[in-house]
Formats: C-alpha cells, structure tokens, sequence
C-alpha cells in the first residue's frame, strides 16, 4: 500500500487505519476480478460505432456497449440545438431550479415529455438514477405506512429509493405475477402501496409484463411505478416506451425515464399525475438540492425526443441490427440470454474470466465490450453486455460473432474441470438472484 498522502500524512493513527481498510476492500476487488478498470477512449472517431482508444495508438475500435441506443447524440439536429443553446445561454445552468431561477427550455421538455407520454405533469431530473433515488425515496416516505412492493430484478437506483424511503418494502420474484398477487393479498386494505417495476431489464434485455402486472396492481389499488429508462425513445411509434408499444400508458401512475440513452443526452425524468409530480418536485432532496440541467443539454433532450416522436426509422434500424446480430451469433454457435429486447447479453460465468474475454477481444478483434460482474449482476453470473446500434453494419455483427464465438470455445475448453463449465448461455435456465 502506498504511504498515506495529503492531510493522512502524520495524522492521527485512525485515519492512516482506515485508508488502510479501504486499500484492503480495493485489494479484495482485484483478487476477486471484479476491479473496475475504465477504458479511455474518445467518440466519435471517425463515427459511430467507431471509438478512438485514448492510449496513444491512435488505435480505433468497434464500440458494442454504448447506452446511445440509436445514435441520438450524434444527430445533426441535437447537436445543433445544443450548440445554439450553448452560445445563447453559456454551459452552466447557474444553480438549482428553485435558487437560480427555471430555465425555458427546462420547462418546454417538461411540457413534452408529459405530453409525449399522455400524462399531466413531468419533472426533470440530472440523471435517471436520480430521478428514480429522489422519486421513491420522497413517495415512499410521504405516503404514511407505505409498503412498496420492487421486482427483484430492479436497478440499483430504485432499490436506493426504496430503502432511502425507510416505507416497508416487499421484493416479489423477477416478473412473477402469482407472487406478487400473494404479497398485495396480505396486505391491509387501507395501506398506501406502489408496486415498482422496469420495462426492459437492462442486465438481462428481458421485458416486464406490464399489462399483467399493471392489472394485479390496479385489483390491488396499488400505484404503479415503471422505469422506461432502457426503452424511452427506442420503443413505442412516439418513443414513448414499452408502454406505449403495448397500449397500456393508461394503466400506469408514473412513469421513469432517461434522457441518457435511446435519447442520446444527459437527464432523467418521471412523467405523472400532476399531484404527485408537484410533490415530488416540492419534497425531493435529490431534485432540491441539485444544480438543474445546463440549457444546452435541455435544448438536446428536447429536439431529440421532438425528433423521435415523428420518426420512426432509428428505431425500425435499431430492430434490424438486432437481428442481424441474433442471426451472426446464430451461426456462430453463440448462444445470447434469452432476450426480446435490442439488449443481447452472453454469460460467461466468473469474474476474472469475463474480464480476460473481454479484454481479448479488444487486443486481437479491435471489438469494445464491457465485463459485467457483482453487484451489477449476481455472481456466477458475469456476462457481456452487447448493445447493438443502427451503425452497426452486418460486416460488425459478423466480426463481433465470429471473435466471440472462437474466444468462447478456448475459454470452455481452458475452463473444463475448473468451473461449472457454463461459458456462455443460460445457466439451467435460471441467473442467480442479485441482492435486493
């Protein structure tokens, strides 16, 4: 470890201990390979999906793990509001929307995004986790003995509002709706409850049943919180999600979703009946206290989404190169997670493992893809997440199946006797639970 440094050198013995547990808890990290290791790079280089590793090379590789799920933030009209907004307005915002005053174009995506999702009020946030912490967090506390009942399979970012909102929390098993009837069902009837849920599981690429679980709720007078953030402009003949895919904006209380991904920008937002806007605008620490949007990144949000409500074909490309991708790993004998979704993951079961496949495939095939390990997912269960984009051209799917599929056979066979032999695919069909 490397002596203490800055205001722990000299100090008093207890806070050179307590860098020295904190050095332990990096240490253990790395033993286990579940270290996080940031891969610099530069975008766009030349264009999507080309990224430009920051290492000196010059090298450039194909990037299969951007959340920029259709190429949003590279399109000639969101740059160019956020460049006419940047030399109107400058690049801060100049503090929190309640101090520094609600900048217009703040207020515009509002007024769109309520509308794009046929609700009556919409509040923006500097994030999606934020705007699902700040969100349950403030419902759960504010509404007197309520109980939340959260899929197991939820974001980090819900579970930390439901546990910040210190309301009695239910998990129910990942999108079973008999479960979740069993814990509505011994509720009393007079208790305030929510039941959370996500349209695209984005670990996973599987979809929630919302209909279904929109009905058991509505039985129960249950709210319904569902988080679109994986589908929010992607699905829906308006971007409107998942939810507006299948018909069933109707059904739900509030709705979550960011600005980050299918939207190529920066933000989060809840979409929602006026009240419970207004009260979480009024309550939330998370939205109180937090410098609001820059104007440029709002004017970007807001001709991204206006973009997507009237066309159709980013998400139409984002649909084929799916299935291109599908099809390439199909015949090269890559077995993907069961998924529905434009979100392709492959387990490859072990820390260190997914991480050494990953790390070759950027060294001998020029292809960016994430590990994925604890707590993101359960152990056991570390995967690649791929996402495919409408830049991708059949020629990457190929090279990405191809590579992978030769990394996965050498990586099974180096693997037979050491492990549970599973190096990609479901394991018997299930994941293991991840900690709720």
């Amino acid at each position: 470890m490397s002596p203490p440094t800055g205001a722990l050198r000299g100090g008093h013995p207890a806070l050179a201990t307590a860098l020295d547990s904190l050095e332990q808890g990096l240490d253990a990290l790395r033993e286990e390979g579940r270290y996080r290791h940031f891969v610099e790079l530069e975008r766009p280089a030349p264009g999507a999906p080309f990224v430009r590793i920051a290492d000196g090379s010059g090298r450039v590789v194909v990037d299969w793990c951007s959340n920029d799920y259709l190429g949003m933030s590279l399109h000639p009209d969101v740059v160019e509001a956020a460049s006419r907004a940047l030399a109107e307005h400058g690049v801060g915002s100049g503090g929190t929307r309640n101090i520094a005053g609600s900048h217009v174009l703040v207020r515009e995506l509002e007024d769109e995004l309520a509308d794009l999702h046929s609700q009556e009020a919409a509040l923006v946030f500097t994030s999606g986790f934020i705007a699902n912490d700040a969100s349950l967090r403030a419902l759960g506390s504010l509404l007197e003995g309520c109980v939340i009942l959260s899929d197991e399979r939820n974001h980090a970012s819900m579970i930390d509002g439901i546990r910040g909102s210190r309301a009695e929390r239910a998990i129910f098993r990942h999108n079973d709706l008999e479960h979740l009837r069993e814990l509505l069902e011994a509720l009393p009837p007079m208790v305030p409850r929510i039941v959370a849920f996500e349209s695209i599981y984005s670990m996973d690429g599987d979809f929630g049943p919302l209909r279904e679980l929109c009905a058991v709720a509505a039985e129960y007078g249950a709210l319904t919180y569902l988080d679109e953030t994986h589908a929010a402009g992607a699905y829906g003949h308006e971007g409107a999600g998942v939810a507006q895919a299948l018909g069933v904006t109707d059904m739900l209380t509030v709705v979550q979703g960011s600005l980050a991904k299918g939207y190529g920008g920066l933000g989060g937002f809840i979409v929602g009946p006026a009240t419970i806007i207004d009260t979480v605008r009024s309550h939330a620490s998370g939205f109180i206290f937090t410098t609001s949007l820059p104007p440029a990144i709002a004017a970007a949000g807001l001709a991204s989404v206006r973009h997507l409500r009237g066309s159709d074909s980013e998400r139409e490309a984002l649909a084929r190169s799916g299935r291109t991708l599908r099809e390439a790993f199909a015949r090269a004998g890559v077995i993907p997670m069961p998924s529905e979704s434009h979100i392709l993951p492959v387990l490859v079961p072990g820390a260190e493992r997914c991480r050494a496949v990953a790390q070759r495939l950027l060294n001998e095939h020029a292809i960016y893809v994430q590990p994925i390990n604890y707590p993101s997912v359960p152990r056991g269960a570390e995967r690649l997440r791929i996402a495919p984009t409408p830049a991708h051209t059949p020629a990457h799917a190929e090279a990405l199946a191809q590579g992978l599929a030769a990394l996965l056979r050498e990586d099974a066979g180096s693997a037979n006797g050491h492990s549970n032999g599973h190096s990609n695919g479901h394991v018997n069909g299930r994941l293991p639970r991840a900690a709720t």
